[in-house]
């Protein structure tokens, strides 16, 4: 069979041009826009950069922690030498009086004190002895504690020193005027040994002593000189100052 040439050719040209098929995109896809794929390359240009910043920053942070700081000896040596000024801006001067004085400082002070408590608790002449100077508000002093027990063995003798629960033969409130009356407890006796020396303007002295606690020797003669005992202890030839011993009285002289 025959076929035109016009025909023939259009034959040929349809087997060597294939007939272009139109692209379609994966079903649940859509294939982007020109725009939107320009705002994903600038997306990913800017992450990318804020990428390198970040490395850059961290580079130069490690730099400043590593790099050493002078020292401060060093740098005030610097200084001194002229080489170098550790100070930076306006310096500031101050003017100060010539004769501004130092202020003064005021410190807290603790006292510890005695209780008469605890002094009826341990009981020995010695205790007796600060109870008194308790009730007087005298201070309680190793040379004030010595006149007292050492005026006590004087009165009564170191063993028997609560005799009659009237350590000093004091008169008053003990009901007997020469010293020879008794009390219900040592502590009343301590009270009224206090309050009778606070009373009587002739045992001022005697008073005065206690009251500076740093002589026993002191208190010693302003009882000598004094009306307390008609002896006078013989102004000192009496009186000794060797150590008194510790003795504890009974409890139910202590009113326990």
């Amino acid at each position: 069979m025959r076929h035109s040439a016009q025909h023939l050719g259009e034959r040929r040209a349809a087997v060597r041009t294939p007939a272009r098929r139109p692209s379609r995109a994966p079903e649940g896809r859509r294939r982007a826009t020109r725009p939107e794929r320009g705002s994903r390359r600038l997306a990913r240009r800017r992450s990318v950069a804020a990428l390198v910043a970040a490395v850059a920053v961290g580079g130069l942070l490690a730099t400043v922690a590593l790099a050493p700081l002078p020292r401060p000896s060093v740098a005030l040596a610097d200084a001194a030498a002229g080489s170098v000024s550790p100070f930076r801006g306006e310096v500031q001067e101050v003017a100060v009086p010539g004769d501004l004085s130092v202020a003064g400082v005021s410190r807290e002070r603790y006292i510890t004190a005695t209780g008469p408590e605890t002094l009826v608790a341990s009981g020995t002449n010695y205790d007796w002895a600060k109870l008194v100077l308790v009730f007087g508000d005298w201070p309680v002093t190793d040379e004030n504690v010595r006149f007292m027990v050492e005026w006590m063995r004087e009165e009564n003798g170191p063993d028997n020193w609560w005799n009659r629960n009237n350590p000093l033969n004091n008169g008053y409130g003990s009901g007997g005027g020469s010293g020879l009356g008794s009390y219900t407890t040592l502590v009343d006796a301590a009270r009224y040994a206090a309050s009778n020396l606070q009373k009587r303007t002739f045992y001022a002295d005697i008073v005065a002593a206690l009251e500076a606690g740093t002589s026993a020797d002191a208190a010693a003669r302003a009882v000598w000189a004094s009306p307390w005992a008609e002896s006078h202890y013989g102004y000192g030839t009496w009186w000794s100052t060797s150590p008194v011993p510790v003795v504890p009285a009974p409890p139910t002289a202590w009113g326990r």
